[in-house]
């Protein structure tokens, strides 16, 4: 599988556009899949057109939760292609023509072969920037599961637990906001800590050998 961080608050190549919000492309299982759309949709659409990416290619997208640095991209995309599956929380609404399908997510579920929602979680206020809904991504792959997450407002742990029901975890990539519980990364082999994460350079110092810099432009092959 292969995933593209197509927008983010930093980049990897001089030629895309920072901006506060996270989108990623997911190739898997003959599945190309929006996650998240960003803040602004001008910037998703041209850090997409600059990595080459076609949106009319895209045959699903998920949304993790409903803050606007993930959901601010969505109607701009649908303008380009609405010929799409859209897999949305129970707790974000929607216009109901806005695309082909729209399924709204509560429980776990199976978007396609392979490839899974945690379902909706919820964390605690004692989790860092906690209580808020979301869905996370979850692939399966020969290496074991990977993780895509929006924020991760529910807390990592819990995000973990869940994706966990499908096999063993592999990789961790995306917002990970305030999370501090750093001994939850011991023996995950990949971990790509983007947007909204309070403590990069620690998660790096303390996993210098499995931890990846992010950044729109990023391609991560597993």
């Amino acid at each position: 599988m292969r995933i593209t961080i197509i927008y983010d608050n930093e980049t990897s190549k001089k030629d895309l556009i920072p901006d506060w919000g996270f989108a990623c492309l997911v190739e898997a299982y003959d599945k190309t899949i929006l996650f998240d759309t960003g803040a602004k949709g001008a910037i998703l659409l041209g850090n997409m057109k600059t990595l080459n990416i076609d949106p009319e290619s895209i045959e699903i997208v998920v949304i993790s939760h409903a803050h606007w640095d993930h959901t601010g991209g969505l109607a701009d995309f649908l303008k380009e292609n609405s010929n799409v599956s859209l897999y949305i929380p129970s707790s974000y609404s929607i216009p109901p023509d806005s695309a082909r399908e729209i399924i709204t997510v509560k429980e776990p579920m199976e978007i396609c072969e392979g490839i899974f929602s945690t379902g909706e979680l919820q964390g605690s206020e004692q989790v860092p920037y906690g209580g808020e809904i979301e869905q996370s991504l979850v692939v399966n792959t020969d290496k074991g599961q990977v993780v895509i997450s929006g924020c991760s407002h529910p807390g990592v742990k819990n995000i973990l637990e869940a994706a966990s029901t499908y096999g063993k975890i592999h990789a961790l990539i995306g917002g990970l906001h305030g999370f501090n519980e750093f001994k939850l990364l011991k023996g995950i082999p990949v971990v790509c800590a983007t947007h909204c994460t309070q403590f990069k350079a620690k998660i790096k110092s303390l996993y210098p050998d499995t931890y990846t810099e992010g950044g729109a432009g990023l391609i991560i092959d597993i």
